[in-house]
């Protein structure tokens, strides 16, 4: 199993870690401890290195295996099992999907808030993402609104809380059963959940900024109607 630092500090660019496995396969490393986010919910894998010694591995990219985190390394060498290494992120990538990922719980907040409508479905990439609604109608008049809502979010520099919750307490949450927390296999025992302050709270295992002012500007660029009563919004974020 690996101890997924970044679950409670998404500020956390290096640790130190073992190397616990190798998967020849992938030419993947698994650590007993890990900042680097797999990928997941939509947001995307973090990247970086791995030092050990004078040596840098580069890791193209982190990805789930069952309860451990794999740390693709780029080339046909990587570190030895028992080895000590210090993991350092791609920082930039790494806020650039904290960043976007707040973004996009700013919009689902706002939607439900002011239209009681429910996400879909939703995908993100760095500083870009979309998601889907179950909105019968949508103007460009509400569009723009909505813009401005969220917008208005950003400037109110909302504090983003994360916490780690028994199952049965998360399950007494109205807002938490609102997001379909009941479909979570029944295995997991413990519920991570991120509260926009005043705004969203959503069971939620990615990575997201301290304070919805560092979002900075968020555009609605396009959207389109994905059915009867299902409609996409594609959002953008500045570099």
């Amino acid at each position: 199993m690996t101890e997924l630092l970044y679950q409670l500090d998404a500020y956390l660019r290096e640790f130190e870690a073992v190397v616990t496995a190798i998967d020849p396969e992938t030419n993947g490393v698994m650590l007993d401890k890990t900042t680097f986010y797999p990928g997941g919910g939509g947001q995307q894998p973090d990247a970086g290195m791995l030092i050990a010694g004078d040596v840098q591995y580069i890791v193209s990219q982190a990805k789930k295996n069952g309860d451990t985190v794999l740390h693709l390394i780029e080339g046909e060498t990587c570190p030895a099992v028992g080895t000590m290494v210090k993991g350092v992120l791609d920082w930039e990538r790494r806020y650039a999907a904290m960043r976007t990922h707040t973004a996009m719980h700013i919009l689902c907040g706002v939607i439900w808030r002011k239209f009681g409508v429910s996400v879909t479905g939703g995908n993100m990439e760095l500083l870009k993402g979309r998601m889907d609604f179950e909105f019968g109608e949508l103007t460009r008049e509400t569009i723009a609104e909505i813009e401005g809502d969220i917008n208005a979010e950003v400037t109110a520099a909302r504090p983003v809380r994360v916490a780690i919750l028994p199952r049965d307490e998360a399950f007494q949450i109205p807002d938490l059963i609102r997001t379909k927390i009941n479909l979570l296999p029944p295995q997991i025992q413990q519920v991570r959940t991120v509260e926009l302050v005043g705004l969203d709270l959503q069971a939620d295992g990615g990575t997201h900024v301290h304070n919805t002012s560092e979002v900075g500007h968020i555009r609605i660029t396009d959207y389109q109607s994905k059915g009867k009563a299902n409609k996409r919004l594609y959002i953008e974020l500045d570099a």
